[in-house]
């Protein structure tokens, strides 16, 4: 468990518990050796992952890769004793002059916006990956990827696990699964070590299911139960669990992990369970659908082996957030789409 203790009340306390490792984490990246760095690390979940492995592991190199949409963000991870480098890795120039690492931890990628633009999102979720995988070919990668590989499964099946066939719904989801298939090649053709997280979905109190939720609940506006079930994870834990899986990877054939929380959670009582914490009775509407798109977390728990911040405390630490005002990135999760338009 990465963030036990009080709610944070500020943007800095919030980031150092998302980065905050567990005794666990630090233990198994001090098992292995080498540089990191973080390709597309400037996105939601980025930052708080290279802090935490830097925080893990303070005597390692640790890089961290993006476009820096926000110099903000990139001069705090300076400030943390992390290195920066300013790239666009869709240009396969600029990639090939990063530095060498024995570790990789691929992040970039694009899923908003894939309806009005799907060229740019297969350039970044297949292009680069392709790019990547040569320049890094032989260093041990986690890969991210995301539970929209699967289906929509009934909740009372308990998930998609890893072991199932994929069946993307949409050019978003095709596209991830594209990026999987090339680092696979990849690990095939190069006896590259991979370890494939798919990863749904992660919550920082300024954005996810349970914070789109909860300001819903709280300004009156209805909530849609169509996709009537999800998982949850504390992102802080989902950083953890990620950087874990560097262990785990392995050739020919990629580790494939589902970095999950740990139940089928039910909207409708999400909803009420933040609303009672609001003092708000929530608007429902629709019907739920006999599917959802849901992932089983059971596999994750190889990782580490310790439990997660539990739900109950993620549900007030998010209701303090936003009731307190708290900064919210206004990026809705769109988790109630189930035609995998984007």
């Amino acid at each position: 468990m990465t963030g036990a203790g009080r709610a944070p009340r500020s943007d800095e306390e919030l980031e150092e518990a998302l980065s905050r490792p567990s005794d666990a984490l630090t233990a198994a990246l001090g098992r292995i050796p080498g540089d990191l760095i973080v390709l597309g690390a400037g996105g939601k979940m980025g930052p708080s992952l290279a802090r935490m492995a830097r925080r893990a592991t303070p005597n390692r190199r640790v890089i961290a890769v993006s476009r820096w949409s926000s110099p903000a963000a990139e001069a705090a991870l300076q400030s943390s004793g992390i290195e920066t480098r300013r790239v666009d890795l869709r240009d396969a120039q600029a990639l090939a002059g990063l530095p060498d690492a024995p570790n990789v931890v691929f992040m970039a990628g694009q899923k908003f916006g894939t309806s009005g633009s799907p060229a740019a999102t297969w350039a970044m979720n297949a292009g680069v990956p392709a790019f990547v995988a040569e320049r890094y070919a032989g260093a041990r990668t986690v890969v991210f990827s995301t539970g929209n590989v699967y289906p929509l499964t009934p909740p009372a099946r308990g998930g998609s696990r890893e072991s199932d066939e994929p069946a993307p719904v949409g050019e978003y989801a095709y596209s991830c699964l594209a990026r999987e298939r090339l680092f696979t090649a990849a690990s095939a053709r190069h006896g590259t070590l991979v370890s494939i997280v798919r990863l749904n979905y992660a919550h920082d109190l300024r954005y996810g299911v349970l914070t789109d939720l909860a300001v819903r609940v709280k300004s009156g506006q209805p909530i849609d139960l169509a996709m009537g079930y999800v998982n949850v994870i504390w992102q802080g834990d989902a950083n953890a669990l990620a950087l874990a899986a560097l262990a785990h990877a392995t050739a020919p054939d990629p580790y494939v992990v589902n970095v999950a929380g740990p139940d089928v959670l039910r909207v409708a009582d999400l909803a009420a369970a933040l609303g009672a914490r609001l003092g708000v009775e929530p608007v429902l509407t629709g019907a739920e659908a006999p599917d959802a798109l849901l992932s089983n977390g059971t596999r994750m728990h190889e990782l580490l082996g310790e439990p997660l911040l539990p739900l109950d405390t993620l549900l007030d630490w998010v209701v303090d957030w936003v009731a307190g005002g708290g900064t919210l990135l206004g990026k809705p999760t769109s988790f109630e789409k189930r035609d995998g338009r984007f």
